[in-house]
């Protein structure tokens, strides 16, 4: 599961089976290690939530899916999706799950073998 924060927008970009994770355990989590034993989680669960959501404690951020949303998502060829979720203090924290599809051009040093395959480009349409 890959990570991408910005200001107020987290995204989240996930595998073929961190993807069949969410749709057989409805859990799927990973961790970043800092020096001194210290780390910082990231999980995605399905959850009874109206919404997508997302929360911190204990130092890991949990995206929030609901049921229905993550069964669609498992189940059929839809890419990803998106909210806004409000805050205390009148901002939103935008939100965005995605399956994480291959590169167009290969990346030396990164293994794709567990992400999705590229939809073909359009004729003429250039990245």
């Amino acid at each position: 599961m890959k990570l991408r924060i910005k200001g107020n927008t987290l995204r989240l970009r996930l595998s073929k089976s961190e993807v069949a994770k969410i749709g057989s355990d409805g859990y799927v989590e990973d961790a970043i290690h800092f020096a001194g034993n210290a780390q910082m989680k990231y999980a995605m669960q399905v959850s009874d939530v109206p919404s997508l959501s997302a929360t911190m404690e204990n130092c890991t951020i949990t995206v929030h899916l609901p049921k229905a949303l993550a069964q669609t998502w498992v189940e059929t060829e839809q890419v990803g999706f998106e909210a806004h979720q409000p805050l205390d203090n009148g901002e939103s924290l935008y939100i965005l799950v995605e399956k994480d599809f291959q590169c167009l051009a290969p990346r030396p040093n990164e293994d794709e073998s567990d992400n999705y395959a590229h939809p073909p480009v359009e004729a003429g349409h250039k990245c």
